[in-house]
């Protein structure tokens, strides 16, 4: 193994609670008493509000608009509609794939020109003195449709008698892409003694943040700047896309910012259609503009997520060593192709195809189509959840028909020997996969499972023990920088490109410039996700921050010592050389008097201030491509009520690594919430479309279902600390990796219940109405049987 270990060390496993790094949250404080700068909660002086209309059908010609009603209410300031918004253009994709057939990108204005092609497209923008009068407004405009047939279904979007959505997109084909050696996988199947097939579905999931995508507008007629403050994620992207592909102006002149964010997950890293039009609206009215998200505009309105069929073939021998994947899937990308959509079928899902294993040889073959559905984007994991689901439900389902224990199967094809090129170009650096699979097992006690299985049947219930694997990439967009500006208060800003939805970057950032610099971690300041404080940055996604953000901090604070030594040196009149740095002061060896000397950091910046008016500041611009390998094994227990077909988690145990851990605790809280979602994909959640109408039948929660905390059991998380060495600080990204482990584990269990009644197959969600049907399909099919 790349680190020199032979087996498993106990003392490697990491228990957070008890971790002298497990600082507590320095953010929790102001959260939990109600002092988090949300954007609802700041006012702007003289804003107005804004309401969009939107299309009640999947696919429709627009007529004719007319908006006077709308108009002449007392209190409405403006009714625009596609035709007004003079100079704007469609809304850009800023994601690049190496597609065998070109990506086809359609312009997608902020409003809908002559054709609304989903439920919840964007028709008309109305701007008030309130909120209230501006969505009354919206019930006085009159839209003559012409309703269009739709295709909502993704399987049938490619077929010939499908509606056609796009002039541009025959046969609503987007794209085409194709990663692997079509030859080498040919030849392996050819030999194979044994070929596994899978047919699986990667349910469309909504993400649901708690608070709900806002933007505020606002125009600058002095400086023709304008300023978007948003509730969001990426705002240097989000900028570059509105500036160059929406306004067609130079970057300085639009600036985004956000405060705190109230969850994003990746639905709030793309530009929006309203973030032009609030933008636009306070040019036009010169007014700042304020819009805000029903809950229904969320689910209507923002991006969805997933959205996958796939056909999955595993060649093995007949030691059942695998030889060879083979995966072809039809990836939905909804009615338009949205700023990162494209990239959650192909790019990322292709660095973590085969996921911990060993296979030689892999094809992968995506087709990108077009739906009357709300766009899809990134979500939590973005690729990943879906590659490593596809692998580990076709690995057990190789297990059962080859008959071979589904651990041993994994154990005997698991990468051991690092540095691995897989068959896609990907190189993964370290691991201990194969002692991660041994403990989770000893810690979920599987050898006492066929008792608890026992005891469960007779309570009339199923018990099923699942295992599942996982292989995160982290790094999201490469490079990112770092700026530390000292203050006359004693404090240092730490201004990085990255931003925090949530993670604890106040806290986990403070604690690598402190161990850096030496300096207490309440020294340091974070200033994140402002266009005008921070002037590049990847921002969020990819659980990229502590990986390239945290280098990048590292990097601003080596330059800080290094402009700081020599003005130190003159201080303390010695050369720059006989210094030595440590706990914030530089030291200088005893001199001649036998006195030793030093200066504090403080002290050095303030006499540069002193000395030229300006602060001391530094920057680490960390340029950096390489992905980093979280990675893991986890088990789940349910138990089944065969006559509802309700399903209870009872237990779910994780050995993850992700590399160094700077702060455990913050770890283990990002990879729980990340648990909770992916668990919420495998049991509950699903974005249903109604085939017929195109009505998202799940656009709110009373139908669209969340986990709850009764929906939970206690996660047993244990960390395995495998360093990384493609950063200095070791560590390799936790934020997605809950939700990419957790629903093959949760799946592989529920079927593992299911199977001595004769169920073999099961899509997500596993509701209990699916669950039931399953059971009773089975049922009747052994009735049948001879």
């Amino acid at each position: 193994m790349s680190d020199g270990l032979t087996a498993l060390d106990s003392s490697r496993l990491t228990s957070p609670p008890d971790d002298s790094r497990s600082l507590r949250r320095r953010e929790d404080q102001r959260f939990l008493t109600g002092q988090g700068d949300y954007l609802d909660d700041r006012l702007v002086t003289g804003e107005l509000s804004a309401a969009v209309l939107r299309s009640p059908h999947a696919h429709a010609t627009i007529v004719s608009i007319d908006v006077s009603a709308a108009a002449a209410l007392p209190g409405v300031r403006g009714v625009f509609t596609s035709a007004d918004l003079d100079g704007l253009g469609p809304l850009p994709t800023s994601i690049t794939v190496a597609t065998v057939e070109p990506l086809i990108v359609p312009p997608r204005l902020p409003l809908a020109a002559g054709r609304v092609r989903h439920v919840g497209d964007p028709v008309a923008f109305v701007v008030a003195d309130s909120a209230a009068l501006a969505r009354e407004a919206c019930e006085h405009i009159a839209v003559d449709y012409d309703i269009l047939p739709s295709v909502t279904e993704l399987r049938h979007a490619p077929e010939p008698d499908a509606a056609q959505i796009w002039v541009e997109a025959p046969g609503n084909l987007a794209f085409r892409f194709h990663r692997g050696d079509t030859a080498a996988v040919e030849k392996a199947f050819a030999r194979a003694a044994h070929i596994v097939t899978c047919d699986l579905v990667n349910n469309r999931i909504v993400a649901a943040a708690l608070e709900p995508r806002i933007a505020v507008g606002r125009f600058d007629a002095g400086t023709g700047v304008y300023h978007l403050e948003i509730s969001g994620a990426s705002v240097h992207a989000i900028r570059r896309e509105l500036a160059e592909g929406v306004f067609g102006l130079p970057l300085d002149r639009i600036q985004v910012s956000c405060p705190d964010v109230g969850g994003g997950f990746g639905m709030k890293n793309v530009t929006y259609p309203e973030h032009a039009l609030v933008l636009w609206a306070a040019r036009k009215l010169d007014r700042p503009v304020r819009w805000s998200a029903e809950r229904i505009e969320d689910f209507t309105g923002g991006i969805h997520s997933r959205d996958n069929v796939s056909t999955a073939r595993l060649a093995l021998d007949r030691k059942g060593r695998f030889l060879a994947l083979a995966v072809e899937t039809i990836g939905n990308l909804g009615a338009y192709v949205s700023s990162l959509g494209p990239g959650s079928a192909t790019n990322a899902p292709a660095a973590a195809m085969g996921g911990l294993y060993d296979i030689p040889a892999m094809t992968m073959d995506v087709r990108g189509v077009f739906t009357n559905t709300a766009p899809i984007d990134a979500y939590r994991g973005a690729g990943k959840p879906e590659a490593n689901y596809l692998i580990e439900r076709l690995v057990e389902k190789a297990a059962h028909q080859l008959r071979i224990d589904p651990a041993k199967l994994r154990q005997r094809n698991f990468i051991r020997t690092f540095p691995y090129r897989s068959a896609f170009g990907t190189t993964i650096d370290c691991g201990t996969f194969g002692e991660n699979l041994d403990q989770v097992l000893l810690a979920a006690d599987r050898a006492g499972f066929p008792d608890r299985k026992r005891a469960a049947s007779k309570r009339g219930k199923l018990r099923g023990f699942g295992i599942g694997c996982f292989l995160e990439t982290s790094r999201g967009q490469p490079n990112e920088e770092a700026w530390l500006r000292m203050r006359d208060d004693g404090t240092i800003d730490m201004a990085v490109g990255t931003q925090s939805n949530g993670q604890g970057h106040e806290t986990s950032f403070a604690q690598v410039a402190s161990t850096k610099l030496g300096l207490p971690v309440e020294t340091f300041n974070l200033v994140q996700a402002d266009t005008t404080r921070v002037p590049r940055g990847g921002g969020h996604g990819g659980a990229r921050s502590l990986h390239l953000g945290g280098t990048a901090l590292v990097m601003a604070a080596d330059d800080l010592i290094a402009k700081a030594r020599p003005i130190a040196a003159q201080l303390l009149q010695v050369g720059a050389g006989d210094l030595t740095f440590e706990n914030g002061r530089f030291h200088a060896s005893a001199g001649p008097d036998g006195v030793s000397r030093e200066i504090d950091l403080f002290a050095v910046a303030r006499h540069v201030l002193d000395s030229t008016g300006a602060g001391l500041e530094s920057h680490g611009d960390n340029v950096c491509d390489v992905i980093t390998f979280p990675n893991g094994a986890q088990v789940a227990e349910v138990e089944i009520d065969p006559e509802t077909g309700a399903i209870s988690l009872e237990r779910y145990v994780a050995v993850d690594d992700y590399g160094t851990l700077v702060n455990p605790l913050l770890t283990e809280s990002q990879v729980h919430g990340g648990l909770a979602q992916g668990i919420g994909q495998a049991l509950l959640e699903e974005a249903i479309y109604d085939p017929d109408s195109g009505q998202l039948l799940s656009a709110t929660f009373m139908d669209y279902a969340m986990p709850r905390a009764a929906d939970l059991p206690f996660f047993d998380l244990r960390m395995v600390e495998v360093p990384t060495k493609a950063n200095p600080l070791g560590v390799k990204g936790s934020g997605q990796a809950g939700c990419i482990g957790a629903p093959q584990t949760i799946m592989n269990a529920v079927l593992d219940a299911l199977r001595p009644l004769g169920v073999t197959h099961l899509d997500m969600p596993a509701t209990p109405a699916k669950v039931w049907r399953a059971i009773r399909d089975a049922k009747a099919a052994a009735a049948t049987k001879p």
